[in-house]
C-alpha cells in the first residue's frame, strides 16, 4: 500500500518499520490484534504541496466511500484552520494530510 504512495522501506524489524518518501518519514509499530474497522490510530502528515500530493494519491483509484478501508477523502478547509485531506490505510490508520502554514 505505502509503496504505491511512493514510500520505500528505510528500516524494518520485528518491532518497528520506517518508510521514507524523499525527506519525509513515516514510522510504524506492529499491532497484530488490530481490527482495521476498530482502529483509532492516526497521524498528521504536513506538506507544502497538498494539491500535488492529493492528485498523486487520487491517481491510485482509492475508494472515496467514507466507510471503505482503505480510502481517500477530498481536500477540505477546516473552519479557522488549514486545508486538509484524509487517507485511511489498510490497517484503518487515519492519516491527516495537512497543508503547511505559510
Amino acid at each position: 500500500f505505502y509503496v504505491q504512495l511512493g514510500f520505500m522501506p528505510k528500516f524494518v524489524s520485528d518491532g518497528w518499520m520506517v518508510l521514507e518518501r524523499g525527506d519525509e518519514l513515516l514510522e510504524f509499530f506492529p499491532h497484530p490484534k488490530l481490527k482495521p474497522s476498530k482502529s483509532w490510530f492516526s497521524v498528521c502528515f504536513r506538506t507544502s504541496s497538498l494539491d500535488s500530493l492529493y492528485d498523486e494519491f487520487s491517481a491510485l483509484g482509492l475508494s472515496t466511500d467514507a466507510k471503505a478501508i482503505p480510502r481517500l477523502m477530498p481536500i477540505e478547509t477546516v473552519p479557522g484552520g488549514p486545508r486538509i485531506f484524509y487517507l485511511v490505510d489498510l490497517d484503518g490508520t487515519l492519516i491527516r494530510c495537512i497543508e503547511d502554514f505559510e
